[in-house]
């Protein structure tokens, strides 16, 4: 008589369904855990890309044990709101049980993104996954190394550190529009995220290379006010704060640049045209811009985007950067 092997249900991506079974903790749970930590939100093929293993498809079950039956991650509801979700890596974010373990362990260390709600969700992830990405190529080099907005800030000068906004630049602006109309405002500049790259020179000796990220997704471009948010407000901020040098002033670090992610080859060209508009012409060699359909479009990318970290960045009248060089 033939014997029949029952497959066990697979369980709902939806919600949570404990097997029962109690989750004894590895040391990869808890770099997991300060991974989703330090990023706030990442796809299962992200953190596989980090921590690794020999079989994904258990590291993808062992992701689940995490979250169906330890409750330590979680899987955002944001993420099922979009067409394809379902089909695509499950993004998670560190619950209340997986921050227990880090507290004991005297572990702490601040998001990379500084947007937040659930109206900020896909915009979030796209920080986190552009952050990702180029970390990923920094370890895969091995000749760099990234340095998060946490370990920035707790260098920084005493008034960045004691800020609400460690990473609100002050900028003062005026620009003139059409039919000589000039406008005047003072605002603080918060880029997506602040990070670092260190560089390991062939003497032996460090280099440092530092970042502001803009991840634009859907913000206008051109204005006619510098009242709303716009790409002309903040290339007019970048280089106010690059005139001034408030990068040294306010976050002690020695040079700043803008990285610029957004969804076609189209907004970039619209973008750099502001740029050569506001120069007269000159160009910038301070903004630098790549164009990612997937990582603007959070529920259809499924693995990390190296082009990121290797491939080259351009720039308005001035010739193409490569970020993974000194």
């Amino acid at each position: 008589m033939e014997m029949k092997t029952e497959t066990p249900r697979r369980r709902s991506r939806l919600r949570r369904e404990s097997s029962g079974k109690r989750v004894e903790l590895a040391a990869r749970d808890i770099e997991i855990f300060k991974l989703l930590q330090r990023y706030r939100y990442l796809r299962s093929t992200y953190l596989y890309a980090f921590v690794g293993g020999k079989n994904e498809t258990r590291f993808k079950e062992r992701l689940g044990a995490l979250y169906h039956d330890g409750r330590y991650i979680n899987r955002p509801k944001e993420q099922w709101q979009f067409a394809g979700s379902r089909y695509a890596p499950a993004v998670y974010e560190l619950d209340r049980a997986g921050k227990a373990v880090l507290a004991e362990l005297g572990l702490d260390e601040r998001a990379v993104a500084t947007t937040s709600g659930a109206q900020q969700f896909g915009h979030t992830l796209m920080i986190a996954e552009t952050l990702a990405s180029v970390e990923l190529g920094a370890i895969a080099s091995g000749k760099m190394r990234l340095i998060g907005a946490h370990q920035i800030i707790t260098s920084a000068p005493e008034a960045a550190q004691k800020a609400k906004n460690p990473l609100a630049l002050p900028v003062s602006i005026t620009h003139t529009f059409a039919r000589d109309r000039t406008e005047s405002a003072s605002f603080s500049l918060v880029p997506d995220a602040l990070f670092g790259l260190a560089y390991s020179e062939r003497d032996g000796s460090k280099s440092y290379r530092f970042f502001a990220l803009e991840a634009e997704r859907e913000n206008r471009v051109s204005a006619s006010s510098l009242k709303p948010t716009s790409f002309l407000k903040k290339v007019l901020g970048y280089r106010d704060i690059a005139a001034r040098e408030t990068y040294r002033t306010h976050l002690g670090v020695p040079n700043l640049l803008a990285l610029v992610v957004t969804s076609s080859q189209a907004r970039i060209d619209t973008m750099k045209k502001v740029i050569m508009d506001v120069t007269a012409g000159k160009g910038s060699s301070i903004f630098l811009f790549q164009a990612l359909p997937s990582l603007t479009d959070p529920f259809k990318p499924g693995r990390s985007a190296p082009e990121l970290f290797s491939g080259p960045w351009q720039r308005a009248g001035q010739p193409d950067f490569f970020i993974n060089t000194p």
